[in-house]
């Protein structure tokens, strides 16, 4: 590997693993956050959501700007503007401003996301090189969501939770440079016309879908509700309508005639909404079912995405013959066996059955986010790299605030123990998880075959 694609893979990785840092630090402080903003219910639903809606939004767009204008110049300001969100949730006064700020953070964290790993795409042609770049790509991904809730944690503990967003400032203004500095400049080739119409649909769709799930925690028959439904129908349908019939536009709706593109997508959104989405809801029930301290919830939760980081690393290991849609079903079996320990907790449940659960789970998931970042850009041709990043990171984060969703209205309701009723409701939540992540793994197979046959008939025509 000479300088220049080991530079580009320090910058990309550097991105991806700060953007995930700040996506999920706030997950082992939500309390302390609320407190501190005089949040209530519904405010602190949209604490958890806010992020995640802006990297939904700008996921797909960022990648598409970033092939016709200059990866390096979207991810810089990605950085930028991840600075400005983070600044935004230090000096907010209340809950508005702050989930604004991780509004704007999310922005910024998809640029970083979607660049970072299209640039992957071209410093890395040869597949051998691929594999090696998105391990590592997958285990800075772990290492975020690893290093977040403890960071978060510590900070509150020690000079409170508006410190974390200060330092997550500083990082982003850092990581701006830093894509100035090792990345060069890489483009589509093709004439630059940005589509904004498709923007602003499959924006204006998303946010009012994301939205929609978060209200829907408090009531899904409220006028607000029913009309954020129909609006998210309507913008998404009008969003694939105009791709149809723009040349051009921000996505090309013939990638998905490609088995291999379908699967990934298929990954990310089982990944997002199953795994994902209960470890973002671990920390809250560590917290609040098992009377578990913020450090030691966050510790905990490190047993998964620790183990993913080596996991991620490794998987350039595994034979060339194991195919990425092989990896991907195999990764989200083992994501799905090791989440069997966490469907059978108690209220007196103590870490350690937990633990080898988390380990074996994290296992998994290192091979599915290595898998997905080489099948992201594998799956497409070169100069749609950055579309199909954003296609697999947007299905990635739809998939978890939907998971979200699920697993909030599966685990917190009225009871006369609260304590034991979000035990049990969790253990609701991981087995529908568990179920996901196998169906997954059927359909991907399915796909992977569809793709392999495929090959086949091209190789023999």
């Amino acid at each position: 590997m000479d300088r220049r694609p080991a530079a580009v893979l320090v910058a990309s990785g550097g991105g991806t693993l700060l953007a995930m840092f700040v996506f999920t630090a706030p997950l082992s402080i939500v309390p302390s956050v609320a407190r501190g903003l005089g949040a209530g219910a519904i405010a602190t639903s949209w604490i958890l959501s806010s992020m995640s809606l802006g990297l939904a939004v700008a996921l797909l767009p960022a990648g598409a700007i970033g092939d016709d204008f200059g990866r390096r110049r979207v991810f810089a300001a990605g950085g930028g503007v991840l600075a400005a969100g983070s600044l935004l949730g230090a000096v907010a006064p209340g809950p508005l401003t702050f989930i604004a700020g991780r509004v704007v953070e999310g922005l910024g964290a998809a640029a970083l996301i979607a660049c970072g790993l299209g640039v992957l795409g071209h410093a890395f042609p040869d597949p051998a090189g691929r594999a090696r770049a998105t391990g590592v790509w997958g285990a800075c991904l772990g290492a975020g969501i690893a290093i977040g809730p403890v960071a978060g944690a510590v900070l509150d503990t020690a000079a409170g939770w508006r410190t974390l967003y200060v330092v997550a400032t500083v990082l982003s203004l850092g990581v701006a440079v830093l894509g100035r500095v090792l990345l060069e400049e890489s483009v589509s080739g093709r004439a630059r016309k940005v589509d904004v119409t498709g923007s602003l649909l499959l924006g204006g769709g998303l946010a009012a879908l994301l939205a929609a799930l978060t209200e829907g925690r408090q009531s899904w028959t409220s006028p607000l509700e029913l009309g954020l439904i129909a609006a998210a129908a309507v913008l998404l349908a009008a969003f694939f309508a105009h791709q149809g019939r723009t040349e051009g536009g921000m996505l090309d709706l013939t990638l998905f005639r490609r088995p291999a593109l379908v699967a990934a997508t298929t990954g990310a959104f089982t990944a997002g909404a199953g795994v994902t989405a209960l470890m973002s809801f671990l920390c809250t029930m560590l917290e609040n079912g098992l009377a578990f301290t913020p450090v030691t919830a966050s510790l905990v939760v490190l047993a998964w995405s620790a183990a993913s980081v080596a996991s991620a690393l490794l998987t350039r290991r595994l034979p060339a013959a194991f195919s990425g849609g092989a990896r991907m079903s195999a990764g989200l079996l083992v994501v799905a066996a090791g989440l069997v320990p966490l469907a059978f907790v108690t209220p007196g449940s103590g870490a350690g059955p937990l633990v080898g659960g988390l380990l074996l789970a994290g296992i998994g998931t290192g091979v599915v986010n290595a898998s997905l970042g080489r099948e992201a850009v594998a799956s497409v041709p070169p100069n749609r790299a950055g579309m199909g990043s954003g296609i697999n990171n947007t299905s990635r984060y739809v998939g978890a605030a939907l998971g979200v969703t699920v697993v909030t209205v599966l685990a917190v309701h009225p009871s006369a123990t609260p304590a034991a009723s979000l035990v049990d409701g969790w253990n609701v939540a991981v087995l529908v998880g568990i179920g996901l992540s196998v169906a997954g793994a059927a359909v991907i197979a399915a796909l992977s075959a569809a793709a392999r046959r495929d090959v086949v008939h091209t190789i023999g025509s």
